[in-house]
């Protein structure tokens, strides 16, 4: 049976077992989603590119160390490598980092933008969905109403007018709720070392 026949499963078996052909329909079968994907997400051709090579290295190097846990999943494995690659890239970067610096020159950033991933794909939608498992986790480390507002924000949807009315507050007590909210939870990151994903 011809490669391009067999799933990604039977492809990543034989490549582990020393075929380097499987690898190659591996990627032209996946390549251009996770490009896509990744230039989604940083809107930038160089650095997606810089990003979807290294995401490729690290899982050639998982497979090779035979670390990858088979689940019939291989897409959104890879997706999950390429989205922990932009998070560390946006760490390292001083513009988007998630730890406000001693000036606070990055209170205004906030981390649920990096959670833009929602598109139509089932792929998609099981990376986002473990992602926001792991924020909600970050949340019990917050103050009962600072928690309490993301979570009307950002995981219920609703809008601060609509929160304020709800819990009998002035709108601006709700977002300050949520500003210091999102401070809190630079904090706890950088105190905890919690990472948001793993690969």
């Amino acid at each position: 049976m011809a490669l391009q026949h067999l799933s990604d499963s039977e492809l990543v078996h034989l490549y582990q077992i020393g075929n380097e052909k499987p690898f190659e329909v591996l990627l032209s079968r996946h390549q251009s989603r996770v490009f896509a994907y990744i230039m989604k997400m940083v809107k930038n051709n160089d650095l997606a590119n810089d990003i979807f090579q290294d995401t490729f290295t690290k899982v050639i190097i998982t497979l090779k160390r035979g670390k990858y846990n088979d689940e019939g999943k291989f897409l959104p494995w890879v997706l999950r490598i390429s989205h922990n690659l932009i998070i560390d890239y946006y760490r390292k970067n001083t513009k988007m980092s998630f730890v406000a610096q001693g000036n606070n020159q990055n209170e205004d950033f906030n981390i649920f933008d990096i959670l833009n991933l929602k598109e139509s794909t089932v792929e998609d939608e099981i990376v986002f969905n473990q992602i926001l498992r792991e924020v909600k986790q970050l949340l019990d480390f917050l103050p009962e109403e600072q928690k309490e507002i993301v979570e009307l924000r950002h995981f219920k949807e609703m809008s601060f007018k609509d929160i304020a009315e709800q819990k009998d507050i002035s709108i601006n007590t709700a977002l300050g709720r949520m500003r210091y909210a999102l401070i809190n939870l630079r904090k706890i990151i950088k105190e905890k070392d919690i990472e948001l994903t793993t690969y």
